[in-house]
């Protein structure tokens, strides 16, 4: 039985995006990058990058990392076949160091279906929820907490900055001037609603949620997502081997920005997607959420 048959279902529901065109950049990679190398898989989440990988190029071995639990559970049931061929930690790739070199770099940056979906996370504004959003809930401090430290002003600057929300001072007022009436929001669906109301009437009913912005905006700062990128952006062109790739998948324009800048400045790399690789209209139509996503990818050069 082929190896590929066998890879086992998980609970944890995702799919990964853009997995056809980074399989073809593995593909095109020298031999000893795509044959014998170890990639590190930087946010593993159910393993579904990892598997299509490991199951085209039998003598790759992969380091996966992700900081939430749920995830790292899911990619061990899903990748248990893979075994010894891949590693599996629970950390933030902001705190790893590799101890060889690396051959390639997958960090898909986007939050997971399951994350987004699951109301106790408290990502989601379509189903009610505890106003959370850690990608590791055994530490740091909710959103609820932020927003309750945060003045006006400075909540409002993070709403623009993070969520680059064109409404932050009027959104921030709401939520500072509820907070301080009634104390708390009930979830966040009651968190959204308030959002919601900051918007024009004609705005509220569009393809994206007003309360969409802020939600990212909160979710980046308590996770510290863009401190985290800066990190891997900087350290990761160190870690690979010549003619290793360093392929990463965002979401949101900040991310993008960070990614494209930090390419272009490395004299260490040659960038590979002149322009971000994303979805075409097949994958979008199976997976709407991949119709964000944005694959830059450069080669360490020799």
């Amino acid at each position: 039985m082929q190896e590929n048959s066998k890879v086992s279902n998980s609970n944890f529901k995702h799919s990964s995006v853009l997995s056809e065109q980074i399989i073809e950049f593995i593909h095109h990679s020298p031999e000893e990058i795509r044959n014998t190398g170890c990639m590190l898989d930087a946010t593993i989440g159910g393993g579904g990058h990892s598997a299509k990988v490991l199951e085209t190029f039998p003598e790759i071995q992969i380091i996966g990392l992700d900081q939430d639990p749920i995830a790292i559970n899911a990619a061990k049931n899903h990748l248990q076949i893979f075994h010894p061929r891949v590693k599996i930690y629970q950390t933030n790739f902001r705190d790893f160091q590799p101890l060889k070199k690396l051959s390639i770099i997958l960090a898909d940056l986007g939050v997971s279906s399951p994350q987004l979906d699951e109301p106790s996370r408290g990502f989601s504004f379509k189903e009610d929820g505890p106003i959370d959003m850690r990608m590791n809930n055994t530490k740091g401090i909710k959103a609820c907490e932020l927003i309750s430290q945060l003045s006006e002003q400075e909540l409002a600057n993070i709403i623009y900055k993070y969520g680059e929300e064109k409404l932050s001072r009027r959104i921030a007022r709401k939520i500072k001037n509820d907070l301080s009436t009634k104390g708390s929001y009930s979830g966040t669906v009651d968190l959204a609603y308030a959002i919601s109301g900051c918007y024009p009437p004609k705005w509220r009913y569009g393809r994206t949620h007003p309360a969409t912005k802020t939600f990212q905006a909160l979710r980046i700062v308590i996770n510290k997502e863009l401190d985290c990128l800066e990190s891997i952006l900087k350290q990761g062109p160190d870690w690979l081997l010549p003619n290793g790739i360093f392929m990463v998948i965002s979401f949101h324009s900040l991310e993008d920005r960070l990614v494209k800048n930090s390419f272009k400045k490395n004299k260490d790399l040659e960038i590979i997607t002149k322009k971000p690789i994303t979805a075409n209209i097949n994958e979008v139509s199976k997976n709407p959420r991949s119709r964000s996503a944005k694959l830059r990818v450069a080669r360490k050069k020799i």
